[in-house]
């Protein structure tokens, strides 16, 4: 379990919103972007595609530092939050253990 007091981070943010649409193959994933591109709202792409919370739209809810795997949180806390309608994500896709994640944070506190 990591420590609480999370001081000393400087000015990083320790916690946000995050949704993402996950692939156990690459291919699918790419699909998901394409929609993603074409302006398909991040949240009906998650229900279309994801093969994990798709009924939340993709919804992780509130993730802390330390509460997800390293590549997915490295990836989570350099994008800037974004909203389904207009989703700053990932691309491309982050590998893990799991799968193929695209990856958008909805909102972030320190």
């Amino acid at each position: 379990m990591p420590p609480k007091n999370n001081k000393g981070k400087g000015g990083k943010a320790q916690g946000g919103i995050v949704r993402h649409i996950l692939c156990e193959k690459h291919s699918k994933a790419m699909e998901a972007i394409e929609k993603l591109i074409e302006g398909m709202k991040f949240d009906a792409v998650a229900q279309q595609y994801s093969e994990d919370k798709a009924k939340q739209g993709g919804s992780l809810g509130w993730m802390v530092r330390g509460s997800m795997v390293g590549a997915f949180q490295d990836a989570a806390f350099e994008l800037t939050p974004s909203s389904c309608d207009k989703p700053i994500y990932t691309n491309p896709p982050i590998k893990t253990k799991f799968g193929y994640h695209i990856i958008m944070v909805e909102d972030r506190s320190n």
